[in-house]
């Protein structure tokens, strides 16, 4: 037992460095087909309904995954499960380039729902840290690879460019490049997986069995898929619809704001400013959030994510489409508050669980976390068509309102000492 814990540590840290790594491909390669997939599919239908629709098939491919992946990673550990997301998503590209090639706008989205699988192995990666993670640590370690698609994140976009010069250079249509370039990256996260991720943390927390916190519920015989909900407690239930609200405001009020933006004929260099102080935020935040949540409490940052959250709301759907510093400062917000409420909520979540059953409770997190922010996009679009942003502003606050309310009961009525 004395060997045990220093073994642990070092196949934790090794854990986290391929993981951040993977993460860096995962997240690169996922903004690389993403970039243009939703002007390519526009110009291939015709159509900007059409072209609206990439987006959400590779969302709904993300949320479509994550229950096999996380059958597949309680089986046999969190490798094979990222492997199946990675190469799931390099499929896809290839499926996307050969739609381009074909101009057949149809296959494009159907390649784009097997992309969504890349997605899924990234939200799935912030798991796999946390399994060998000392629970005092387990935050922490989880942010750090959610911080580290950051990396991917910004350079994923720019490498489309040059991909798409190097199809044209071989002939091929230029939509084709950033796809082809996604599969070879995406191929790349899967080797290093399958060679790197040795010996599975998954696999080696479940053969070491710790004690069970106190708060966790039900048994190593609960059931998987949907059912898992019946099993949870309170916590665990409270972090996986507060993961949810996080992610479809952040994807319905982000989603929307370039377009609110367009109204007043901003530039696209501007948009583009507002996105990345997003995004920067999203991500950057991270690991003060890990060490937040660690120090403070799980319940205490989730409540900081949905007061972040109604913040952004109030602040992003009060300004004017012509005022980009509003928006700017209302859109980090927004990326603030997703980051603490993903990882306070993906830590707690993960401690209020036996082991046993984590991949099903964190794949059923996935899922419903996918499966909003799809309808939080579709429905953002009808209504700023039918109201306006200001009014997409109100409800997202509004939905995030209650969430806050809870965990500060919750955090009020937490026992004593």
């Amino acid at each position: 037992m004395v060997t045990a814990a220093p073994r642990v540590e070092r196949v934790q840290r090794k854990v986290v460095r391929v993981l951040t790594g993977t993460q860096v491909l995962g997240s690169a390669s996922v903004t690389i087909g993403l970039a243009f997939s939703t002007l390519i599919a526009a110009s291939m239908s015709g159509s900007e309904a059409v072209g609206g629709l990439a987006q959400t098939s590779a969302v709904a491919g993300a949320a479509l995954l994550a229950l096999p992946g996380a059958r597949l990673a309680q089986r046999g550990g969190r490798r094979p499960a990222l492997v199946l997301g990675y190469g799931t998503g390099a499929l896809g590209a290839l499926v996307a380039a050969a739609a381009v090639v074909f101009g057949w706008w149809p296959l494009l989205l159907a390649g784009l729902v097997l992309f969504g699988g890349a997605s899924s192995a990234n939200y799935a990666a912030r798991y796999a840290a946390t399994d060998l993670a000392h629970p005092h640590r387990r935050a922490r370690e989880l942010s750090r690879v959610v911080w580290a698609a950051m990396v991917g994140a910004v350079v994923g976009p720019n490498l489309a460019d040059p991909a798409s010069r190097v199809a044209a250079s071989l002939g091929l249509p230029v939509g084709a490049g950033p796809f082809l370039l996604a599969a070879a990256v995406l191929g790349v996260a899967v080797l290093v997986v399958q060679l790197g991720l040795r010996p599975d943390p998954l696999v080696v927390v479940k053969s070491t069995r710790p004690v069970e916190p106190q708060h966790c519920s039900g048994g190593s015989s609960s059931p998987g898929g949907l059912r898992i909900w019946t099993t949870l407690g309170p916590m665990a239930r409270l972090a996986l619809v507060g993961v949810m609200l996080c992610h479809t405001a952040m994807v319905g009020l982000m989603s929307m704001t370039p377009v609110h933006m367009n109204h007043t004929g901003s530039s696209l260099r501007v948009v583009g400013v507002v996105i990345s102080l997003h995004v920067a935020a999203m991500y950057g935040a991270s690991p003060l959030f890990g060490w937040m949540a660690d120090r403070l409490g799980r319940v205490p940052v989730l409540a900081v994510g949905a007061s972040l959250v109604v913040a952004a709301s109030a602040v992003a759907g009060t300004a004017p489409s012509h005022d980009a510093p509003q928006l700017a400062i209302g859109l980090a917000l927004l990326g603030l508050g997703w980051s603490a409420g993903l990882v306070s909520g993906s830590a707690l979540l993960t401690e209020s669980v036996p082991v046993a059953d984590r991949p099903a409770a964190q794949g059923l997190s996935d899922l419903v976390m996918n499966t909003g922010a799809a309808i939080g996009g579709a429905v953002s679009g009808i209504v700023v068509t039918v109201w306006s942003y200001a009014t997409l502003g109100l409800a997202v606050g509004f939905t995030a309102l209650p969430l806050l309310v809870v965990c500060l009961l919750a955090w009020l009525r937490r026992p004593a000492g």
